[in-house]
Parts: structure tokens; sequence; C-alpha cells
């Protein structure tokens, strides 16, 4: 180990009194490897193995759904009852293999749910997605009792997680999903106890949050991703997700992870331009500028995932501390032992980009994400036709 990466290799104590043991996570992919009963499979096992034994002090699962009527994708794990327990310990007992946290995290897709598999999605407000209506349905509104029903989902699931042996969950909060939906001035236009205010927009998060802690205890790993920004016009902007960042402190929110943007604006996978000094374009992450004005405010431990492509600057990242964690998520899909290379100093840098062209920003988006899946389904052992 040389001195540069000695920072990548320091634990990481949290608040709830866990510690992670090194400084790189893997973020979250939608692995898409449930049956056709969206339940977990052996598949899925084998995969975290591979990523267990790749190095990286957490492993944080692709979106496990709440609501087996709310899918993001046909091949979702969902958890709604404890059919599959078995196979759930043999997950989670797979993903601790080299003593690593792995963290369940727990999704409703609300209005982003396919019209091929949702007729009839349900959102904060009747607001569709601006993107073609015969991929998405017009949304129904929730009802009040259907929202406190969802927050109980949500709960259920993390206890779930917990009692087969994850060690910790993460509350999806990004990307234009549910808990998204309801942080938007543009998807949330209700006047009850739900929206109305950025501070009622953030009560459905919150009580989540909330819900879940009362139920796992103070020593359990909860953190929350969210978006920096929606990068849309009216949308959910940074100084509503510093809110939501130091509100997250207050009640006590263990880790943070920044992504941004939703299906409509794909700035995740880097198909948005966010404004950057050319010194922090030098840096690599898609979010570094947001990042460091949250860090002058809060102290709670960040991880930043998106964009990280040299040991340089995820060192340079955790060294002016602006983050904790380093996330890597599709560079694991090729390299699943990429983290124990850059932990031991036998890379530096990450070259790993699909070589795909097509006419717009969601065609380029489709169709990476198309061949990362394929890559995480062979890593699993699946030989795909």
């Amino acid at each position: 180990m040389t001195n540069k990466v000695a920072i990548l290799n320091q634990p990481l104590k949290l608040l709830c009194g866990a510690q992670l043991p090194n400084r790189i996570a893997k973020a979250a992919m939608n692995e898409q490897l449930g049956d056709s009963n969206n339940a977990p499979t052996p598949e899925i096992v084998s995969l975290y193995k591979r990523w267990a034994l790749g190095g990286a002090g957490l492993l944080i699962t692709g979106n496990v759904m709440i609501d087996s009527s709310a899918l993001v994708l046909p091949n979702d794990i969902v958890i709604e009852d404890e059919q599959h327990l078995v196979l759930l310990e043999q997950w989670a007992n797979a993903s601790k293999t080299k003593g690593g946290h792995v963290w369940m995290q727990i999704n409703h897709p609300g209005r982003q749910s396919p019209k091929y598999l949702s007729s009839q999605p349900v959102a904060p407000s009747s607001v569709p997605l601006q993107l073609p209506a015969q991929e998405f349905a017009h949304p129904r509104a929730l009802t009040p009792a259907e929202i406190e029903q969802l927050i109980e989902r949500h709960i259920y699931t993390a206890t779930v997680a917990k009692k087969v042996g994850f060690t910790g969950i993460q509350i999806h909060a990004a990307h234009g999903y549910l808990i998204s939906q309801f942080l938007s001035p543009v998807s949330n236009l209700r006047t009850d106890k739900w929206g109305g205010t950025p501070e009622k927009r953030m009560r459905f998060l919150l009580e989540v949050y909330q819900g879940i802690r009362s139920c796992l205890g103070r020593d359990f790993p909860i953190s929350v991703k969210l978006n920096s920004a929606d990068f849309q016009r009216g949308g959910f902007t940074e100084e509503e997700s510093i809110n939501v960042v130091q509100a997250l402190e207050q009640v006590g929110v263990d880790l943070v992870e920044i992504s941004g943007g939703t299906y409509e604006k794909l700035a995740m996978m880097g198909q948005v331009k966010i404004p950057q000094k050319e010194s922090t374009r030098q840096r690599e992450a898609y979010f570094l500028e947001y990042v460091r004005l949250v860090r002058s405010i809060v102290s709670i431990p960040i991880m930043l995932t998106g964009g990280f492509r040299s040991v340089n600057a995820m060192v340079q990242a955790i060294s002016e501390d602006s983050v904790d964690v380093i996330g890597l998520a599709r560079p694991l899909a090729v390299a699943p032992d990429l983290p124990m290379q850059l932990l031991t100093s036998r890379t530096e840098n990450i070259n790993l980009q699909p070589q795909l062209t097509s006419n717009t920003d969601m065609d380029q988006g489709m169709l990476e994400i198309i061949w990362y899946t394929q890559q995480i389904h062979q890593l699993a052992g699946i030989r795909e036709c």
C-alpha cells in the first residue's frame, strides 16, 4: 500500500456506532435478478459474493421494492412478506464474505413505473412525466390513508432486511422515484400536510426514516440517497436539497449519498451538463460542487457517487474533507475486484465505458443500462443469448 491510497483504507465510524472498513462503496445498480414472482434468486447470491470478495467496505443493493404492484422493471426483488427468508439470508451472508457491510436499498417508483407494469401508477399528485404517454401512464394522486400505508411498507421491508442479516438500509429518495416526487414542487402539488411548502414536502421522507429508526434501533445504520437537484425548471433545487440534508442530520441519519436527476433529466448518468468550474471538472465527480457546499454547512457523513475515474480524484475528495465515502457503480459491473485493485495501488485509473452511440440522450442512457445489466448478469453466472 502506498501513502497515497492509505486514506481510502481508513475505516469510517458512523453515528450509530457501526464502522465501515474502508472508504469505497459499491453504489446501487438495478441487478434485475428477481424471479417471476419477484423473489431473490441463487444468481443474486453468487453476484454479491463476487462483489464482496472485491474488497469494497460497503455494498448497497439495487432497489428492493416495497410493493409488488409498483415496480421499476419486471425482475425487481420485492419484500412485502416473509416468504423468501432463506434466499434473503443467503444474499445477506454472501455479501459479508470479507467482513464488509451490506445495506439494502428500499424503494417505490411512484409515477416512474412503466405503463406495461403499471397502468395506474400512484404519486403525490396527478402530474404525469414529461415523457411519451405510451411509456408511462398518467399517475393517480395518493390518498392520505395510502400515504400512511406506504410509510408502513417502507418500515416493514427495512425490518425484514435487518431480520435476514443485512447490516443497514438505504432509503431511496433520489432519481425521481416516489420519495423524490414528494420532495419536488413539480410533482408534489398537495396542499395538505404532505405538500405545499418545502418543510411539508420533506415530511414523507422524514416519517419513513423515523419509523424505520424506531423499529430498528439507534445502533442500526440508516442512510438516505438524495438528489442534489432535479435539474428541471421549477423542480427540487440545491437550496431545498441542502435543507433536507440539514433535517436528516438533525434526526440522526448515518450517511447521505448524493446523486441527481430523474428519468426526465438523467444527471445521474452524466447526461445533463452540470455547470462546473474547470478545477471541479478535473476532480471528475458529477456533484462535487454541491457536496462541497453541503460540507460547509453540515457534518453528516457523505457518500458521493458518479464520475470518479481515478485514485487521485478519490483521494483528493476525501483529503479535502468534501466526502467520506467514494461510490462506484458501473465500473464494478465490469471489474468486480476494482475496489481491491484501488486499495492496494494495483490500478490508478478506471476506463470502462461502453462504446455505444444513439441519436438522443434518452436512447443513449437506455442502451448503457442494458449493456451494464448484461455485464452484471455475466458476473452472476447467467449466459444471455
